[in-house]
C-alpha cells in the first residue's frame, strides 16, 4: 500500500500567533521583530496583510515602515510560539500516532493507517485545516504525497491556507520547472554552485549525473540527486526530536557589526545562553560551531572539537573566539547574524573528572550565576560588555 503523508505548514506563523491572541490585530498588517521607535532590527515575520506591501523576512525595520506606515509592530514571544506549536501538534495526534515536528511551524503526519476509519486523504486534510483555523486561529497549508519529500514540496506550491496533492505522476510536470533552490534540501551555498555550472531548475538537477554530485558533496550529493527525481523513502519519526543532539542559539543583530571586538561581545552572550541551557538539560558537549551571516546574507559556519567535554561558559566562548579568529578576516569581518552551538552531547554524569584542569572554579561560578538568574531573572546579573553598545542579546 502506498503511503499517505501530510505536511502541515502554518502560514506566517509568528504573526498569525499574535493575531490569534489579539483580535484587534486580525486583518491588519502585522510585523514581528525590531524596534520601530528606534528604527532598529529586522523583520522576523510578517502577516499576509503586510506581505502585500512587499514586506519580507530579513528586511530592515525602517524600510518596512516606509513600505507600510500603518503596520502594527510587535515584539517576538517565543514562549507563545512554542505553546501554539504544541497545541497544533496535539490536534494532529488525534488523527495519527505518527506525527513528526520538523520545526516550530511544520509537522509531518503519516495517515496511511487511518484512511479506513477517517476517510480520504483530502477529507482528512480538510478537517485538520478547518480545526486548526477554528480552534487555534492560524492558517495552515497542507501538502499531501506518498513521501515526506512530496508532501513538503506540495505544501510550497501555493499559499496561503491551501491543500495540495502531489503524486509521482505530477512530479516532472509541476516540480521540475521550479528553480533548483526551491528543492527541499538545497541550501544557498549548494544552490549557488549549481547555478554556476548551469543547473537552473530542479529538472536540470534531476538530469545531472549522480557521480558528479557525489564527487562534490558525498552522500548529500547523492540524496540531492534522488530528491530531484522525487525519490524519498524516509519514514515519519515521532521521536526524532526527543533526543537532544545539540544546544544552540543565534541572534540577528540590530545593525552591521564590524571587526572581531564587536562580534566577540555577541559570541560571549551566546556562549552564556548556550552553556546555561546545556547545564539545565544535564548534558556536556565537545563540538563548538560558529555561524556568521554577513550583510549580504552570505553564511559561513565552522566547528571544532574540544579536547574534553564541557558545559562551562568560558570554554565554549573561547572556542567560539578561536573559530572567529581562525577562519574569518580579522579586520574586514562583518556580521548581521551570529550563531553558536554546542553538540556531540552526552549526559553529564558520564564526564571524566580532571584534577589539573581548573574547571572546578569555573563550574562554581557558572552554578552561582545560574541560581541568581533562576531566582531573579535573566537580566539580574550581566557581564559589563553586555552593557556596552555591542551588547544585544536579551535571552528571549
Amino acid at each position: 500500500m502506498s503511503r499517505v503523508i501530510l505536511l502541515c505548514d502554518m502560514n506566517s506563523f509568528y504573526a498569525s500567533v499574535h493575531q490569534a491572541m489579539d483580535a484587534k490585530l486580525r486583518g491588519k498588517p502585522v510585523i514581528v521583530g525590531g524596534d520601530p521607535g528606534q528604527r532598529r532590527g529586522i523583520v522576523l515575520a510578517a502577516s499576509y496583510e503586510a506581505k502585500k506591501y512587499g514586506i519580507k523576512t530579513g528586511m530592515i525595520i525602517s524600510e518596512a515602515r516606509a513600505l507600510c506606515p500603518q503596520a502594527v509592530f510587535v515584539s517576538p514571544s517565543h514562549r507563545d510560539y512554542a505553546a501554539f506549536s504544541s497545541w497544533i501538534n496535539s490536534i494532529l495526534r488525534e488523527y495519527s500516532d505518527l506525527v513528526e515536528p520538523c520545526s516550530i511551524d511544520e509537522s509531518f503526519v503519516d495517515i496511511t493507517g487511518c484512511l479506513k476509519n477517517l476517510g480520504t486523504p483530502q477529507s482528512i486534510a480538510q478537517e485538520i485545516q478547518a480545526r486548526i483555523n477554528r480552534e487555534v486561529g492560524v492558517g495552515v497549508n497542507i501538502g499531501i504525497g506518498p513521501s515526506k519529500l512530496m508532501a513538503k514540496m506540495a505544501s510550497e506550491l501555493e499559499k496561503p491556507n491551501k491543500i495540495i496533492f502531489l503524486s509521482p505522476d505530477d512530479w516532472s510536470r509541476r516540480v521540475w520547472p521550479l528553480p533548483v533552490k526551491e528543492l527541499f534540501g538545497v541550501g544557498s551555498r549548494i544552490g549557488k554552485w549549481l547555478n554556476q555550472i548551469g543547473v537552473k531548475t530542479i529538472g536540470d538537477l534531476a538530469a545531472m549525473p549522480v557521480e558528479l554530485l557525489r564527487a562534490r558533496y558525498g552522500l548529500v550529493g547523492e540524496v540531492l540527486h534522488y530528491s530531484a527525481r522525487g525519490i524519498d523513502s524516509s519514514s515519519v519519526d515521532p521521536g526524532s526530536l526527543e533526543i537532544i543532539k545539540s544546544v544552540g542559539n543565534q541572534i540577528t543583530l540590530p545593525r552591521d557589526y564590524r571587526g572581531l571586538e564587536q562580534i566577540k561581545v555577541v559570541v560571549l552572550e551566546l556562549a552564556e545562553e548556550v552553556a546555561q541551557r546545556t547545564r539545565k538539560a544535564g548534558f556536556i558537549g565537545r563540538r563548538v560551531s560558529l555561524t556568521i551571516k554577513d550583510p549580504n546574507f552570505i553564511t559561513e559556519s565552522h566547528s571544532k572539537v574540544l579536547s574534553h567535554y564541557t558545559d562551562i561558559t568560558q570554554e565554549i566562548y573561547e572556542m567560539g573566539v578561536f573559530l572567529l579568529e581562525q577562519y574569518l578576516d580579522k579586520k574586514e569581518v562583518r556580521a548581521r547574524l551570529v550563531g553558536l552551538t554546542l553538540s556531540e552531547l552526552i549526559p553529564k554524569e558520564e564526564k571524566q573528572l580532571s584534577i589539573f584542569s581548573g574547571q572546578d572554579r569555573q563550574e562554581k561560578i557558572d552554578r552561582a550565576t545560574d541560581l541568581i538568574k533562576s531566582k531573579w531573572g535573566r537580566q539580574s546579573i550581566q557581564r559589563a560588555v553586555s552593557l556596552t553598545e555591542c551588547g544585544v542579546y536579551d535571552g528571549r
